[in-house]
């Protein structure tokens, strides 16, 4: 299995046969325009990311939840590469204002699990972690096709959903979002764990143990990965950053995972963006 990182939370899953994708946003916002403009697509460094990375079998893209970082990009993507896509009401509106056909459109709150290929892919509720000043919008839906450009508060959170991946022998969990539902993955059993990370530095040290003990400690995945870290207020193509200190001290959260991790003998990795990791040959 070829997995590709393109930052915040965007994984390209490559069998050899079929492609499928998790999030889509790889237009790098500046912090102002993030603040006071409006947001589009950079087509330029689309192009090149489907060049790259050879986006010619993709089947199907997957939202984890509707804020600007995850679907900004998910029209563009599939209206290019071909492939359905799966969301939530929300997220589907993200695709609708972006003139994807709706024979194309799945809502995954119906239709929880879905074959494609060999991929086996489980939608399940998750939670958004804690809202700040910058995400207050949880819960909020988008109630109608959403065209672009935008500002970035019209990309409400619409709910958001983690996914349970098999192929073959092996299972993949993806956790975008760093926070826990209590009980959510009892029996879920991973080799790799794709979590999101951003703002767990902020959290207290019983919160930080209650989401490693929800998360890892449940999954006891041979593999973590983090995700959610690196700011996209910078340039995809270009030199790799944490996120902002005001949002996330991200050597703290790297620390205390590799820390955990460690403790129970399970290896850590940070993939960069815009690298492949083959793994299970």
């Amino acid at each position: 299995m070829k997995i590709t990182y393109l930052g915040t939370t965007v994984l390209l899953f490559d069998d050899g046969a079929d492609q499928i994708l998790f999030d889509c946003h790889t237009t790098r916002q500046s912090m102002r325009s993030f603040l006071f403009g409006k947001l589009r697509t950079d087509t330029a460094v689309a192009d090149r990311v489907i060049a790259q990375f050879g986006f010619t079998r993709l089947r199907a893209t997957f939202a984890s939840h509707s804020h600007y970082d995850h679907v900004l990009d998910l029209p563009y993507y599939v209206n290019q590469c071909g492939g359905d896509v799966y969301g939530s009401p929300s997220a589907l509106n993200v695709a609708r204002g972006g003139g994807v056909p709706e024979a194309r459109l799945h809502d995954f709150t119906r239709e929880p699990e879905v074959q494609i290929g060999a991929f086996h892919i489980r939608v399940i509720p998750s939670k958004h972690s804690r809202a700040h000043f910058y995400n207050n919008d949880l819960g909020r839906t988008i109630d109608a096709p959403l065209v672009q450009p935008q500002r970035k508060r019209a990309y409400r959170e619409g709910g958001s959903f983690d996914f349970i991946v098999t192929h073959g022998e092996k299972t993949y969990v993806i956790r975008p979002s760093c926070n826990y539902i209590e009980g959510q993955l009892d029996g879920v059993r991973a080799d790799v764990l794709f979590l999101g990370v951003t703002g767990l530095s902020k959290e207290r040290k019983a919160w930080q143990k209650r989401f490693f003990a929800e998360t890892i400690d449940k999954v006891q995945p041979r593999l973590v990965i983090p995700l959610h870290w690196d700011r996209f207020f910078v340039p995809l193509y270009g030199p790799v950053r944490g996120m902002p200190r005001l949002v996330e001290d991200t050597g703290l959260s790297m620390h205390l995972l590799a820390a955990h991790c460690a403790e129970r003998g399970t290896d850590c990795v940070v993939q960069l963006p815009l690298s492949t990791l083959t793994l299970f040959e």
